[in-house]
C-alpha cells in the first residue's frame, strides 16, 4: 500500500516536471518555425532584353541585329565547325545575376524566394540559388596597340590593383594584344607569375583585337569549368584581325558561359591631339598627290563602331561596360569596380522545362520582387 502511494506520487511529480519543461521552453531544444516569407506580386524589377543599335561592318550583317534575327536559331548563321567552340548545355543552365539600386549600389540579401526566372516567356523552377562564392577564372586581356602607347604605365599599375581585389583562390589568365595576341601567363593562382606577366605588357603595332576575344573564349576559358569572365581594356577598334571578326565574336561569347567586362576607353581625341597613337600616323599619299582615304581604325565611324562592339559584348553576356578614368586613380577604382562586382553576383540554376533543339536560341528574362532596383542579367543563350 505504501509502495503503491509512493508510486503514485512519483508519477505525479514527473507529469508536473514534463508540463513545466514544456511551458517554460528553456530545456527542450526545438527548430524555430521560421517566418513565412511574403513576396509582393505588385512591386518587381527586371533584366531587359538586349535591343542593339544598329550599327554595323562593312559588308557584314550582324547575327542578333534585332528581335526578329535573335530568334533564329544560331544555326541558321555561317559558323566555323572549330571543335573548340562551346555551348552551354540545356540540361542546366546557370545564369549570373547583378543587382543594383538606381544610385548603382549593390543590393545584398536578395532571397530566392524573391526571384523568378523565365524562359521564352515560360515560368522555370530554380534548381539552386545563391551569392557567387566559387572562384572564378579571369582572362585579363589588355590593349597594347599604338593608341594606349602613353597610358601603358596606368593600365599596368589599374591591372594590378585588379588582381589584388580578387580572392587567393580565384585565377587570372594575362594576355595583351597589338598586332597579334601574345600570353603572357596562362592561367595561375600565383600573384607572383601575374603581377610579372602585367609588367611585361608593352605597347606594339596595330589591334587583333577580334582575335584577342575569339581566343580567350574558344582556346583558353571553354576548358576551364566554373566561373569565368573576361576583363578587356581596349578602345574597341580592332584594326588587323584576321582569325575573328565582329559577329563571330558575338556568336562565341552568346555561346560561351563567360561574362564579359570591357573597360572602354576613348583615344579617339587623344590620339587626334598627338598622344602618339595611329591617329597620328601620316595617311598614305600616292604620286598623284591625292590623299588616300582614311585607313582602318582612324575614323569616327570605327570609333563608334568599336563602342557599340563592346555593349554587345557585355550585353550578350550579362556583363556591363566601364568607363575608363581619364587619371591613373580612375582607371585603377574601374578595375576595383569590376573584381567588386564578380564577388557579388548572383548564380541563378534551372532545367529548362523544354529543352530545345541544338542550335536554338533561348530567351531569357529575370525578376526580383523588389520595386525600382537594375536588374543585370544575360538575356539569351543558345542550346547544345
Amino acid at each position: 500500500m505504501k509502495a503503491s502511494r509512493t508510486l503514485t506520487v512519483f508519477a505525479v511529480c514527473l507529469l508536473a516536471l514534463t508540463a513545466s519543461f514544456a511551458q517554460s521552453g528553456r530545456r527542450i531544444k526545438t527548430q524555430p518555425t521560421p517566418a513565412p516569407i511574403v513576396v509582393s506580386e505588385e512591386g518587381y524589377s527586371e533584366s531587359r532584353p538586349y535591343k542593339p543599335v544598329k550599327i554595323y561592318p562593312p559588308n557584314y550583317k550582324r547575327p542578333g541585329g534585332d528581335e526578329e534575327e535573335r530568334k533564329k536559331p544560331v544555326s541558321d548563321y555561317e559558323t566555323t565547325d572549330d571543335p573548340d567552340v562551346i555551348k552551354i548545355e540545356a540540361t542546366l543552365v546557370t545564369i549570373p545575376i547583378s543587382v543594383y539600386d538606381r544610385q548603382g549600389l549593390y543590393i545584398a540579401g536578395i532571397r530566392q524566394e524573391e526571384v523568378k526566372i523565365f524562359e521564352d516567356g515560360k515560368e522555370q523552377e530554380i534548381a539552386y540559388f545563391n551569392l557567387s562564392d566559387e572562384p572564378v577564372t579571369v582572362a585579363l586581356l589588355l590593349d597594347t596597340s599604338p593608341s594606349t602607347e602613353f597610358r601603358i604605365d596606368d593600365i599596368r599599375a589599374a591591372a594590378k590593383a585588379f588582381v589584388r581585389e580578387l580572392n587567393p583562390e580565384d585565377s587570372v589568365l594575362v594576355a595583351e594584344f597589338d598586332g597579334d595576341v601574345q600570353v603572357l601567363t596562362e592561367v595561375t593562382r600565383d600573384r607572383n607569375k601575374i603581377f610579372k606577366a602585367i609588367d611585361e605588357a608593352d605597347f606594339g603595332g596595330g589591334t587583333a583585337l577580334y582575335d584577342a576575344v575569339e581566343f580567350a573564349l574558344t582556346k583558353r576559358l571553354n576548358k576551364i569549368e566554373g566561373r569565368k569572365a573576361i576583363v578587356l581594356f581596349t578602345d574597341g577598334v580592332d584594326t588587323v584581325s584576321r582569325g575573328a571578326d565582329y559577329g563571330e565574336n558575338l556568336i562565341d561569347a552568346e555561346e560561351s558561359e563567360v561574362v564579359i567586362f570591357p573597360i572602354y576607353y576613348n583615344t579617339f581625341l587623344d590620339n587626334r591631339m598627338g598622344g602618339g597613337g595611329v591617329m597620328t600616323s601620316p595617311f598614305p599619299i600616292p604620286s598623284g598627290g591625292i590623299l588616300n582615304p582614311q585607313p582602318r581604325g582612324t575614323r569616327p565611324e570605327d570609333y563608334a563602331l568599336g563602342k557599340q562592339y563592346l555593349e554587345d559584348l557585355a550585353a550578350y553576356t550579362g556583363g556591363r561596360v566601364f568607363q575608363a578614368g581619364t587619371s591613373r586613380f580612375g582607371l585603377q577604382s574601374t578595375f576595383e569596380a569590376i573584381a567588386q562586382e564578380l564577388k557579388r553576383q548572383y548564380q541563378v540554376g534551372y532545367y529548362p522545362a523544354e529543352e530545345g533543339k541544338p542550335g536554338d536560341r533561348k530567351r531569357i528574362k529575370v525578376r526580383v520582387y523588389r520595386p525600382d532596383l537594375i536588374v543585370r542579367a544575360r538575356d539569351s543563350y543558345i542550346v547544345d
